[in-house]
């Protein structure tokens, strides 16, 4: 089982990937995050792992799957609906949400769905 701090790290990979999508983090989409995460008690790890990534330029196909494996190992969780949110709101930061940070998004959601669905089939 994943603990939720891995799965809190696996978000700001995830909204690395997404903020990365379009060629380079902006720095609105960093502050828009921050301002976003400021209340919650499991921010310093979703925005360590972003920065971590961001200062790594890894490579948003590679962060992608790797943020991907650790919630499709979780499982279901509340927290993603939240996560979505939050993935947009940093996408539409620095002048909207480009075709590139949609196609993430896009395929996020596809690709959880679908594992959740071919889980649901073994049930």
């Amino acid at each position: 089982m994943v603990t939720k701090e891995k799965l809190y790290e696996a978000f700001g990979e995830l909204i690395y990937a997404v903020a990365k999508a379009d060629g380079i983090v902006q720095g609105e989409e960093v502050s828009a995050l921050e301002e976003i995460l400021k209340n919650h008690s499991w921010a310093q790890d979703i925005v360590w792992s972003f920065k971590y990534e961001a200062q790594k330029n890894h490579p948003v196909e590679h962060v992608y799957k790797k943020a991907l494996d650790i919630f499709k190992e979780h499982g279901p969780a509340r927290e993603y609906e939240h996560l979505v949110n939050i993935l947009q709101a940093v996408a539409d930061a620095s002048h909207g949400t480009s075709d590139p940070e949609r196609g993430v998004i896009n395929q996020f959601q596809h690709d959880l769905i679908e594992k959740f669905k071919e889980d649901l089939k073994v049930i």
